[in-house]
């Protein structure tokens, strides 16, 4: 069947499928909602994001808007197995896709081992490009489990850094990709009590690099600890530890990896990047957050894009030497939060900062509003940019 048919029939499948559906809300990725049956379970959502991003106010806008929709089914044989499959479908107009010769290419890259993204349709000033970003096969034996495919390996300790997360290096500043990147990977996880376990993952790249590690959890004086050790892109050892705890009302949590050529150096020096956090909530209408960082080796900048999409791997997450995030949330309503996030770069003399309104509709329907503005000096170049953004979510 032609590669560009087959997306379009699934999408109108699977659209159909969850129109006949009563819509289902609080959606997550390990427990979609099942329909009516034992053996198949579908949902997703659709949103509609305008961003508009100028240096001031007063100057020529870039506006565009993206139409972005998920779709999730999981098939169940039994109590053992499940079989995943999980589409983006993303419909991108405007300035961007017209002023930016790269975007659409950008927009259909792939990183896995498989090539699962496709532009469907493009023009001078428009894209429709599907991307399956989960599809594998699940196997569940008591303390044993095996997953098999494109997978989402979440190792973090942390919230907003996670050098332990050498699978699934994904960018802060994108926040309407929640489910975050998926790795076309083998992951074997045997438990060998309620708080410990032994974890071991083999991924496979795009250039066809692999990364292997072995993962313990376990759990000493009420505190969650791990440690991990293995081969980044074929050419890295790595080595790292990461903890979770309370102090009082206090949670603590951590995470340090240290990235070193197991061979002879090819163009990138070794680094080690610690991160160390606190969060509490003070009441249920008031949460905070603070987070520090440092890395040996930050990476040199060229460019604001590779500040805002970044770091391509878990050992290029910082750009300054020493950074720091805090984020307070304030829920006035049940319906309402209103949360602000803040960076510090000192090395690019830099920071970010991130007001946000969340607005809950009706049960199945969200609004947002978010303002980004990011104040820099990447290359010798100072840089202040602003992105807003406002969208609207449908959850079925």
């Amino acid at each position: 069947m032609n590669r560009r048919i087959f997306p379009v029939i699934a999408i109108l499948a699977v659209t159909l499928s969850g129109l006949a559906q009563e819509p289902v809300s609080g959606l997550q990725e390990e427990s979609p909602a099942r329909h009516g049956n034992d053996w198949f379970s579908a949902g997703g959502y659709a949103t509609w994001l305008h961003t508009a991003m100028f240096e001031k106010p007063s100057d020529v806008w870039v506006n565009s808007n993206m139409l972005h929709n998920r779709l999730n089914f999981k098939a169940y044989a039994g109590n053992r197995t499940t079989f995943a499959l999980e589409i983006r479908n993303r419909f991108v107009t405007g300035d961007m896709v017209r002023l930016d010769p790269a975007y659409i290419t950008d927009l259909s890259a792939d990183p896995g081992w498989a090539d699962l993204s496709w532009n469907i349709s493009k023009g001078n000033s428009y894209v429709l490009n599907m991307m399956i970003d989960r599809a594998y096969i699940d196997f569940n034996a008591g303390r044993l489990q095996v997953r098999a495919g494109r997978q989402r390996i979440n190792w973090s300790q942390a919230l907003i850094w996670n050098p332990n997360d050498i699978f699934n290096t994904y960018a802060f500043f994108d926040f309407d990709y929640t489910e975050r990147p998926g790795s076309d990977a083998l992951r074997v996880t045997y438990s060998t009590g309620p708080s410990s376990s032994v974890e071991t993952a083999v991924k496979v790249d795009g250039s066809n690099r692999i990364t292997a590690a072995v993962l313990g959890r376990f759990s000493l004086l009420n505190i969650d600890m791990q440690l991990l050790a293995g081969v980044t892109d074929d050419e890295f050892f790595t080595a790292g530890t990461g903890l979770s705890g309370a102090i009082g009302s206090v949670s603590v949590r951590g995470e340090a990896t240290l990235f070193t050529h197991s061979g002879e150096p090819a163009g990138e020096e070794s680094n080690f990047i610690a991160t160390l956090g606190i969060d509490k909530a003070f009441s249920d209408k008031v949460t905070t957050l603070a987070q520090v960082m440092y890395s040996s080796n930050p990476v040199d900048l060229t460019g604001f894009t590779e500040l805002y999409g970044g770091g391509l791997t878990a050992r290029q997450l910082a750009f300054s030497k020493f950074s720091a995030a805090g984020q307070v949330s304030y829920s006035p309503l049940p319906l309402l939060n209103i949360s602000f996030s803040a960076i510090w770069f000192p090395d690019l003399d830099g920071f970010y900062a991130g007001p946000s309104v969340d607005f809950s509709l009706a049960e199945n329907v969200d609004l947002t509003i978010l303002w980004q503005h990011f104040s820099s000096t990447i290359a010798g170049l100072e840089t202040k940019l602003n992105l807003w953004f406002l969208r609207f979510r449908y959850s079925f």
